[in-house]
C-alpha cells in the first residue's frame, strides 16, 4: 500500500487495518518457521506497509501534541 492511500484514511481505517496486517503477519510468520510458504516477498511487503501506517499514526498524534521547546519560556535554562 502506497503511502499517500494510508493517508487518505482516516485513524480508526488505519488503526483497523493496522490490525488486519499484524494478523496476517502472524500466519506468515509462522508459516515461515514451519516451512510451508516462500512467502518473502509478502512478509517484506506486508512488514513496510505496517510501518508506514504506525508513523502516519505517530504523525498523527505529534500533530494533536505541543511541543516541549515551546512550552519552556525563553532564556530560561532546564534543571536549574
Amino acid at each position: 500500500m502506497k503511502a499517500h492511500k494510508v493517508r487518505d484514511l482516516d485513524s480508526a481505517e488505519l488503526r483497523s487495518k493496522l490490525a488486519e496486517s499484524e494478523e496476517q503477519l502472524f500466519r506468515l510468520r509462522f508459516q515461515l518457521g514451519m516451512g510451508q510458504t516462500d512467502g518473502v516477498k509478502k512478509f517484506r511487503e506486508l512488514r513496510r506497509d505496517r510501518a508506514r501506517m504506525l508513523t502516519i499514526l505517530r504523525e498523527r498524534e505529534s500533530e494533536g501534541a505541543p511541543r516541549q521547546a515551546a512550552e519552556t519560556p525563553a532564556g530560561k535554562k532546564k534543571g536549574k
